[in-house]
């Protein structure tokens, strides 16, 4: 097994002279993560769909396919433009996870459809079911959607644990849903999405909120009985009423451990695993390795046993606080300073015991967040041993921006 210095020297040596800042996969690591994911999907008979928004390269995303086989089942997108353009890249069955009612975006996914690509696009209420049925019947498409159902956990009156997503809280208003798409002729209903966010996106065994992680953990294990019941009387409700669904998506990385046991679900999702970004780090039931870095050089030396790195605040989204901070991963030990953390232009760094580094070394960091890394720089640098073995182009290096 490879020490922290060990894989410290190794990526500091296939980096070489690249210039920094500069992002990297290490590749032997995506890979043990693909194979650990897909063959957890497999193993339970069910495929795994990739969310893209958590990788934003479409090379990585072309490795995972190729990694999953028939396991890897097609890609969910968070943007009709982004669903659009992978399109051109050559994927098939995206299903954008977010709904829209803009005139432009219904056009771009029913241009898809006219050009026999399988999409489909989440919905929650009747009036995402009348912008869709408006613009299909003017092309002559059948729109493919999927209804989301909220699984949130609300124990007490005005209490919600979980994603704001979906008003759909019931069998009974998936049901309505579900005949009022039947009675629309330019619609067919696909699937089901039901994502249960207080499981697969909170973290329990947080280091930077350690109190908090009991509730947590009493929160998923709350949830899951009322999640397993509502797929599992949903999908033979369905049935039941006559539709015949393609898939039946539940889950995120945080809880394919759970989730690939639900008989329910045709399929699963992830993302985040595949690079294993540091929030999930702090899960129980993951164990992943992290596989996506972003490097900084280190360019003064202030006092003794602290450095500063030129940039580094690459602060991730969701609920503020210090968890959304990159975290120095390599060298080993290596802290943020309360103070400062990670700066717009300097990051100072107080070293652990032992460890010194010259001016121009790199320190490698971990984001938050798997593709919110992606919005930062052009390419990622894929790793192989203590060398580059190709480039990937991630979105913003192709010119593209999907939510800017």
């Amino acid at each position: 097994m490879e020490t922290p210095h060990e894989r410290w020297s190794r990526l500091r040596a296939a980096i070489g002279d690249e210039p920094l800042p500069c992002a990297l996969v290490d590749l032997d690591a995506f890979e043990a993560n693909a194979r650990d994911l897909f063959a957890q999907a497999r193993e339970a008979g069910k495929t795994l769909r990739i969310a893209s928004k958590s990788i934003r390269t479409p090379e990585l995303l072309r490795r995972l396919n190729a990694l999953g086989g028939a396991t890897a089942r097609g890609l969910m997108t968070y943007h009709a433009r982004e669903t659009a353009f992978l399109a051109e890249q050559g994927f098939d069955d995206l299903l954008l996870a977010y709904p829209t009612v803009r005139m432009d975006d219904i056009a771009t996914l029913l241009g898809l459809a006219l050009a026999n690509k399988t999409v489909s696009v989440v919905v929650d209420e009747p009036e995402h079911l009348d912008a869709l049925e408006k613009h299909a019947a003017q092309v002559n498409v059948r729109a493919k959607v999927v209804i989301e159902v909220d699984v949130s956990l609300r124990p007490l009156p005005g209490v919600h644990l979980g994603s704001r997503r979906s008003p759909i809280r019931s069998v009974a208003d998936a049901l309505a849903l579900a005949d009022a798409i039947k009675a629309r002729p330019h619609l067919d209903l696909h699937g089901v999405l039901i994502y249960e966010g207080q499981i697969a996106g909170s973290t329990d065994r947080n280091p930077f909120t350690p109190l908090m992680n009991p509730a947590k953990r009493a929160v998923k294990l709350l949830s899951r009985p009322h999640v397993e019941r509502t797929r599992g009387e949903l999908a033979a409700a369905l049935a039941a009423r006559g539709h015949r669904l393609a898939l039946l998506n539940g889950g995120g990385t945080g809880s394919i451990a759970w989730t690939k046991k639900e008989p329910a679900l045709t399929e699963l999702t992830a993302g985040s695993g595949f690079l294993d970004s540091h929030l999930f780090d702090y899960y129980r039931d993951l164990s992943l390795r992290a596989a996506a870095f972003f490097a900084l050089q280190v360019v003064r030396r202030p006092a003794p046993g602290i450095v500063t790195c030129h940039g580094g605040g690459l602060i991730a989204s969701g609920e503020a606080g210090v968890d959304r901070l990159p975290v120095p991963a390599l060298p080993a030990g290596c802290r943020l300073i309360g103070f400062e953390g990670a700066g717009e232009v300097q990051t100072p760094l107080v070293l652990p015991r032992g460890v010194t580094l010259s001016l121009g070394d790199p320190v490698f960091f971990r984001h938050a967040k798997a593709g919110e890394l992606a919005e930062h720089f052009n390419e990622y640098l894929l790793v192989r041993g203590a060398r580059v073995e190709a480039r990937a182009p991630t979105y913003r290096g192709m010119g593209k921006a999907f939510l800017g």
